[in-house]
């Protein structure tokens, strides 16, 4: 009877031992997770300024996109980006090409034309009448004729832009945003005395090769032209404030909208 009792109380003692050894492991488990999740949340936090440190970083004109969106995103923006550098220097050739012909060597626009098609003619010409003497098929010529979707696309692209165009010429007249307004009249005036020393056809040039090296240029080079700007955009808006407070802040613009109310 004593050992019954005796064995009874060691099992129930063995049975708390475990469970209470159960439990530590249940609670130290849990600090274990607790710690984890810590520890990841701690990491997550560490890295979540950085996230936002990137997405922070100053951008010249406030842009968000890459360079390749921002010119459209398309087969042009391949060309200025020298994505494929054939065709780039391929189109930027008969650009300069064109120039060449029309400045230096001061062909006229017909008379090119004319030359061409001459030149094409006989070409083809001769070869038709000089396949039926060396007996082989004359030459098929493929008809060619300008689809009706790309001329109505381009034209609706054409009218897109100069609507757009009077759109923000209206908003700016209007008188609403004075920095804008400055800013297109500077910009005006640079374009006068650019044309005051070149014709239409040499600035035209000129921007063409502009947009063939200086977004190629910036795409690479981004980093160090955005930190360049971000000094030069705040060096522009300390002599801005200095101007409004001493030129633009005495303008009595109130009361001549009064005046003429």
């Amino acid at each position: 009877m004593a050992d019954n009792v005796a064995g009874e109380a060691h099992h129930e003692q063995e049975h708390e031992e475990s469970f209470v050894e159960s439990v530590k492991e249940k609670i130290t488990e849990t600090f274990h997770k607790e710690d984890s999740s810590s520890d990841s949340d701690g990491e997550g936090k560490k890295e979540s300024p950085v996230t936002e440190l990137k997405n922070k970083v100053y951008r010249i004109f406030g842009r968000e996109r890459p360079v390749h969106k921002v010119l459209g995103g398309g087969k042009a923006a391949d060309i200025f980006l020298w994505k494929d550098k054939k065709v780039s220097a391929g189109v930027l050739g008969f650009a300069t090409l064109i120039w060449v012909l029309f400045e230096l060597v001061e062909y006229h626009l017909l008379t090119l034309v004319c030359h061409t098609l001459i030149l094409a003619l006989a070409v083809l010409f001769l070869w038709s009448n000089a396949a039926s003497f060396i007996n082989k098929s004359a030459p098929r010529f493929p008809e060619v004729a300008l689809p009706e979707d790309i001329v109505l696309g381009v034209a609706s692209a054409l009218r897109t832009e100069i609507n757009t165009g009077l759109a923000t010429l209206r908003n700016i007249a209007s008188g609403k945003d004075l920095k804008k307004f400055l800013a297109v009249i500077a910009g005006l005036w640079v374009l006068s005395i650019l044309g005051s020393y070149w014709n239409f056809l040499t600035l035209l040039y000129t921007s063409f090769v502009v947009l063939h090296t200086v977004p190629y240029l910036y795409d690479r080079y981004e980093d160090k032209v955005d930190a360049f700007a971000e000094k030069a955009e705040a060096e522009i808006k300390k002599q801005y404030a200095v101007f409004n407070v001493k030129v633009l802040s005495k303008i009595p613009v109130g009361a001549l909208k009064q005046k003429f109310a």
